[in-house]
């Protein structure tokens, strides 16, 4: 009887293996779902707009963006990690939800290195600490000296447990700056807030920081990538400004749940870069100030392999913690 079983179960999964390159060949024969784990208008949301607008004319099909913000991104993130393996529901995911989560919580209800497998990379972004016009400093250095005379009279914000919460508490613990921090749910009200003078000091994506930068509603104190913005070029880098160790630079890519058919991720993946080096899709992205990343799926996995190594030394040293 035990081998009647096996002898089935075996034809049935020989059945299905000349499926899969036509599984393939049919996706998507209905609308592809990108999730993005943060609030319209924030810097996730941006990037998914600017790379993805397009994808579906690349894939022969509809793909639409449904924004599912809550919980630092965990919320969408353990949503695709549930999802059916189909290629149908993809994550906006970055080092924030790969690489930071797993570092600051330890009792998820997922495992986002093995209930998720890389599909496309999108770009890389950096983030910034600016303050309201209103605070007279110019540098980091100065604003640590004017957190100490004025010890709690600062506030700053942003979401909680993703890079820019992590650059103000690196900044913080580094320079010994006594600031209030206030969470957000996503970076458009912490922005907003912040030019309100609601609170003083926030940190965010370049994607969303350089137009309020220029315009001058925030002042930028200091940047995290290795070179000063060409946007903004008199404000210096974390290290220039005495701030070393903290990663430069946060990588945006497409993820799906694990088990999804490698030829529909090779698929998704073919699509994507070849929309990355389309004219109109370059141009969107530079004028973001962003860098467009054309890799395979094997290598955005190591991408966001490395990003994890970085980002567990940062979350150790910058003592951030989930409460």
């Amino acid at each position: 009887m035990n081998r009647l079983v096996a002898i089935v179960l075996a034809g049935f999964a020989a059945a299905l293996l000349p499926q899969l390159p036509a599984l393939a060949q049919s996706f998507p024969d209905h609308p592809v779902k990108i999730v993005v784990p943060y609030p319209p208008g924030g810097p996730a949301d941006t990037v998914a707009r600017v790379t993805t607008q397009g994808l579906g004319v690349q894939l022969g099909g509809n793909v639409i963006i449904e924004n599912v913000p809550g919980a630092g991104g965990r919320l969408a993130t353990k949503d695709v990690t549930r999802a059916a393996p189909d290629g149908y529901t993809l994550l906006l995911g970055s080092s924030n939800e790969y690489a930071i989560t797993p570092a600051l919580y330890k009792n998820l209800e997922y495992d986002p290195v093995k209930d998720l497998t890389a599909v496309a990379a999108l770009v890389t972004d950096s983030v910034a600490i600016a303050v309201n016009p209103s605070v007279s400093v110019h540098s980091l250095k100065e604003l640590a000296a004017y957190a100490k005379e004025h010890p709690g009279k600062l506030t700053s914000g942003s979401t909680v447990g993703i890079i820019p919460h992590l650059a103000l508490m690196y900044f913080q613990m580094h320079m010994g700056a006594d600031v209030v921090f206030v969470p957000y749910k996503g970076a458009a009200p912490a922005l907003a807030d912040c030019m309100g003078n609601q609170i003083q000091l926030c940190s965010s994506a370049k994607s969303v920081l350089v137009p309020l930068l220029t315009s001058g509603k925030l002042r930028g104190l200091a940047v995290s990538s290795a070179e000063s913005w060409p946007e903004v070029p008199d404000v210096p880098t974390f290290r220039e400004s005495g701030l070393d160790g903290f990663p430069p630079q946060i990588v945006f890519g497409l993820l799906a749940p694990m088990g999804t058919p490698p030829d529909v991720i090779a698929k998704v993946n073919a699509a994507e870069n070849a929309l990355l080096k389309t004219a109109e899709t370059q141009a969107a992205i530079a004028k973001l100030g962003l860098n467009p990343l054309v890799l395979s799926p094997q290598g955005l996995g190591k991408a966001l392999t490395d990003e994890l190594h970085l980002w567990r030394a940062v979350v150790s040293e910058a003592g951030v913690h989930p409460d």
